[in-house]
């Protein structure tokens, strides 16, 4: 059985969004999009991996994958909840109107439907996909409620014993929007409500709605967001909300921003750790598969960010370091080449206007009052994807740094989580050059 330390990784293979995230019977439990036969996008399933403490992951192998003829061309992304001791499992179910005979894995120019589906475990670790799924919304026909192809991912959850369900979708790509569904009991659905906006740009993926405190925010990836032609146009964002579960009506109280400003984040979903606090994670989007996997899972495509814990400060929400994950490393006196060997490392800095770090090839530097970083020397050669990265101004004249390292992601966390860039990188050296303040290596288990 296949384990993570830290980032969840594709066990072979390619997986993206993240799916089912839930604390269940003591476990977190993390499924994801996964094609298991090739390092590339395909036949979606559901592969699954659990967790005791958002740290230390083992895969499970696959737990949702295509048998009906409403899902026989993808399971797609969702979200779970537990009732009674089960596990109950939402997922977009895609079908294919026409067959590629050259790729069966790929849609003739994207023509798909798409409906909504579920599938019941009795303890979250066993899947019966003959005889525990059922179709719950089929396809909608009615153009002025959603999208018989681009209506997906129903993140599910329960308010005062009644079941709530927001899909992302558009009107006709030219407007994304959010529907909401209500049920009794988690397995038969009406429709409530819907709310467009410009906000959402052309279509909203990944929608997600919960509250901070007394504060609703929502996230969700908006497609279409920067400019076409560069890898990526669509991104994972957040705004502040209002939301009235009688009538389902959903507003924006503030613009949607950048959840990570390394713009590889992406599809992020939450849930509430053993403690309450919300935490996320997101699926890391990488350009091309890492071939020389030395852990001998073979060629793998895609891996998850950190878990991080969302908290609303004066209007903002910051995303820091889940506290397993950041007391998992401890400060070490190693030379500094021996603990660039022993990936993953973390280091903490304070830089003020116009200092900068090296890390490995990868450049932080405070300049024009943001946090910029830069991963040519460290990222592959294809240039349509962005290299550079920046916050917005940050309040004063110097920041805190948290910097953890692995050989195939960076993620760089800015005054406590307020500004987050992570970015995916090749081929990383053993420079470490700047205002380091501590280095920090993982705790061994056990």
């Amino acid at each position: 059985m296949r384990k993570d330390t830290l980032h969840l990784k594709a066990p072979g293979n390619w997986i993206n969004d993240p799916n089912g995230f839930i604390c269940c019977r003591g476990r977190y439990h993390l499924f994801y999009q996964y094609f298991p036969y090739a390092p590339r996008w395909g036949t979606m399933h559901w592969g699954h991996a659990v967790s005791r403490d958002l740290v230390h992951w083992e895969h499970q192998g696959v737990a949702l994958y295509p048998t009906k003829g409403y899902d026989r061309n993808g399971v797609f992304s969702g979200s779970a909840l537990e009732k009674d001791g089960k596990l109950y499992l939402y997922y977009s179910a895609v079908r294919y109107l026409r067959e590629n005979a050259d790729d069966i894995h790929i849609a003739p120019d994207d023509t798909y439907e798409t409906s909504q589906a579920m599938l019941i475990s009795p303890d979250g670790m066993r899947f019966d996909n003959l005889a525990d799924k059922r179709q719950i919304i089929p396809v909608l026909r009615d153009e002025d409620i959603g999208d018989a192809k681009d209506t997906r991912d129903p993140k599910v959850w329960v308010h005062e014993g009644k079941y709530y369900m927001i899909l992302g979708s558009t009107f006709r790509k030219e407007e994304g929007k959010a529907l909401f569904y209500r049920s009794e009991d988690g397995l038969s659905w009406h429709y409530v409500n819907q709310y467009a906006s410009p906000e959402f740009r052309a279509m909203l993926e990944c929608p997600d709605l919960f509250r901070l405190g007394e504060q609703y925010v929502l996230i969700g990836s908006p497609m279409g967001v920067t400019e076409p032609g560069v890898e990526y146009e669509n991104h994972a964002m957040w705004a502040l909300a209002r939301f009235d579960h009688e009538s389902c009506a959903l507003s924006l109280e503030s613009p949607m921003v950048y959840m990570d400003y390394g713009q590889d984040f992406y599809a992020p979903q939450t849930t509430l750790d053993q403690e309450g606090r919300r935490v996320v994670v997101g699926w890391m989007r990488m350009p091309q598969a890492v071939e020389d996997a030395p852990d001998g899972r073979g060629p793998w495509n895609g891996m998850m960010s950190l878990p991080r814990v969302m908290e609303l400060r004066e209007g903002q929400v910051y995303f820091g370091v889940h506290p397993n994950a950041a007391d998992s490393f401890v400060p070490t006196g190693l030379p500094w080449q021996e603990v660039a060997g022993r990936m993953p490392f973390r280091l903490r800095a304070t830089l003020s206007q116009g200092q900068g770090l090296n890390v490995c090839g990868y450049q932080i530097r405070l300049e024009e009052g943001r946090i910029k970083t830069d991963r040519s020397q460290v990222f592959v050669d294809l240039p349509q994807y962005r290299r550079t990265a920046e916050t917005p101004v940050l309040a004063g004249d110097s920041c805190s740094l948290e910097v953890y390292v692995e050989p195939n992601l960076i993620e760089v966390f800015v005054d406590g989580g307020r500004y987050v860039i992570s970015h995916v990188v090749y081929n990383l050296g053993c420079a470490l050059d700047g205002p380091v303040e501590e280095l920090s290596i993982l705790r061994e288990q056990g």
